[in-house]
């Protein structure tokens, strides 16, 4: 019986929690809107109103010193000439308290309201009649009136502060019993998502931990079978490339030496010797796209040497190939696969890239070598880049633990860079990389 998917296990968990997170965040929305018109209607109300009291206490402040310094300036200024400051300071005053009355709280009595604006209406209207009466009789009306309305307006004014004051402690103990609130909920609703979330993490991580077991067991039978094909195709290739070169290629050989020394019928006899050649030829074609021999006889750089210019005459693109140090042997397993890819990598230049220009590159050092093929085509971006040729060169690179990149040339073309590890030989190798 087959064993039972985490999926729905999973789902599960995820409704739990979706379900948690849902409550949670509804009752702290609530909250937060409670907070939220606290502060809005009654903190920054109660700051804004005390600002304006401030102001208005300020003002009668100014007025006070006014009228003291109009009794107690004995110069040649008739009291007359205090007036416009005295206007100054009621159209202030006047200011202050119509804003005052659009914030003042909504705990003040429609008496305390009336109060405050009769208040300062009379004291306004006695003060304009001061300047209407005799000077002796005006600094009396200031002695015995003005002043002492002053000093009721004043304590009538902190009064009002001293309540916005508590209406304010009050509010900040409100705002402080909701933050504990929403604190503890956060510490209860974290506690339990904590809970949901180490089960869930749990299972999730055996279930992966499997998963991934079963993962890096298709890896390395994928590597191995990708290494095993590799090596039974280059086997095959080498097997059937042999048996051409060394047989039909002998024999095809054979007829031609006999034809060249036939004498009847000479314009036949030509004929059959250039078909002979020809097909002697694609022989020779066959057996090293199948597998170079030539690889085995003279190494890496030399089948490069022949390659290079069999493919500019076959695809009439031009290869210029670039080798700015000293070169060494490299195995034979390395050397295939290289060549390989330089095949591979030329292919999709004359098959996809437009390109009429490649560039072969090869670099030796003590460690490394690093193999280049650019063209100045339309790019990996148009000569698709998951295509079968570019993935057998993929596997190719791996195989030799080595490391390939498909990246962008300076001319916009594409760029297959290969770079495999080698043997540290501190004789084969006087050059660094260029």
């Amino acid at each position: 019986m087959s064993r039972t998917s985490p999926t729905l296990r999973l789902l599960a968990g995820l409704v739990v929690t979706l379900l948690a997170v849902g409550v949670y965040s509804g009752y702290t929305i609530v909250q937060l809107r409670s907070l939220r018109e606290l502060q809005t209607q009654t903190i920054d109300r109660n700051r804004t109103d005390t600002l304006l009291l401030l102001r208005i206490q300020n003002g009668l402040n100014s007025v006070a010193l006014t009228m003291r310094d109009m009794l107690d300036s004995p110069g040649p200024y008739p009291l007359s000439a205090w007036q416009p400051q005295f206007q100054r300071l009621q159209a202030d005053l006047d200011d202050a308290l119509a804003r005052e009355q659009k914030f003042s709280l909504a705990d003040r009595t429609p008496g305390q309201r009336r109060y405050l604006a009769d208040s300062f209406r009379q004291f306004r209207e006695a003060l304009d009649r001061v300047f209407t009466l005799p000077e002796a009789e005006a600094r009396m009306q200031i002695r015995l009136s003005l002043q002492a309305r002053q000093a009721a307006l004043s304590t009538a004014v902190a009064r009002l502060l001293v309540q916005n004051n508590a209406s304010e402690e009050a509010a900040g103990a409100r705002t402080r019993q909701l933050y504990e609130g929403v604190e503890r909920n956060v510490y209860v609703f974290l506690a339990g998502m904590m809970v949901v979330i180490v089960l869930t993490s749990l299972y999730l991580v055996n279930s992966t931990l499997r998963l991934f077991r079963q993962v890096d067991l298709l890896s390395e039978r994928r590597s191995e079978l990708a290494r095993q094909l590799i090596s039974m195709q280059e086997n095959t290739f080498r097997a059937v490339s042999r048996e051409l070169h060394d047989d039909f290629g002998q024999i095809l050989t054979a007829i031609g030496v006999m034809l060249q020394r036939a004498d009847k019928r000479p314009q036949d006899l030509l004929e059959v010797r250039e078909i002979v050649q020809e097909t002697l030829e694609k022989v020779r074609a066959l057996s090293h796209a199948l597998h170079p021999v030539i690889l085995d006889e003279i190494g890496f750089e030399g089948a490069l040497d022949y390659y290079l210019p069999g493919f500019e005459r076959q695809h009439g693109i031009t290869v210029a190939y670039e080798k700015r140090t000293p070169g060494r042997e490299l195995d034979r397993e390395v050397a295939t696969h290289l060549y390989r890819i330089v095949q591979e990598a030329l292919n999709n230049v004359a098959k996809h890239s437009g390109s009429k220009r490649a560039v072969v590159r090869l670099r030796f050092s003590a460690q490394s070598v690093a193999l280049e093929i650019e063209d100045e085509g339309a790019g990996f971006s148009h000569n698709g880049q998951n295509g079968l040729g570019l993935v057998s060169m993929r596997e190719r690179a791996e195989l030799m633990n080595g490391k390939i990149e498909y990246l962008t040339g300076e001319r916009g073309g594409a760029l297959v860079r290969v770079t495999v590890g080698l043997p540290d030989s501190a004789g084969d190798v006087e050059g660094t990389n260029a």
